[in-house]
């Protein structure tokens, strides 16, 4: 069983910045790809960002590409997401998720990952 801890949310003003972080349960994670969700009011789970548990390969959804990074430190287990120059639209629900198939794969879609954390909220203003 794994454990997933988000933290780092809270209320920013539009272009500024926040950095998420996710601390992990267990002595594997880093067998574990680990991805960011995120969930607005009356919306949909979406996509983020995810790192390969290799850490060699990461992916970001096109609408946070070029503002948003995601990052790991096995030695602390723990993933982060920087999020730089925010737009209210950012606002939602942030959930950390991990994946513990150790294969090849770079997944972006919510049932490929089986650990969730609590999430934290992330509100920008304009």
């Amino acid at each position: 069983q794994v454990q997933l801890v988000e933290s780092g949310g809270g209320l920013v003003q539009a272009g500024g910045s926040l950095r998420l972080s996710c601390a992990a349960s267990g002595r594997t994670f880093s067998s574990y790809t680990m991805g960011w969700f995120r969930q607005a009011p009356g919306k949909e789970r979406e996509f983020v960002a995810v790192i390969h548990w290799s850490g060699t390969n990461t992916l970001a959804a096109d609408s946070v590409k070029g503002r948003f990074t995601i990052s790991r430190d096995n030695a602390r287990n723990t993933v982060y997401l920087q999020m730089n120059n925010l737009e209210p639209e950012d606002t939602a629900v942030y959930y950390c998720a991990a994946r513990s198939s150790r294969d090849s794969g770079i997944y972006t879609g919510a049932p490929s990952f089986n650990y969730w954390g609590q999430g934290t909220q992330v509100t920008v203003s304009s």
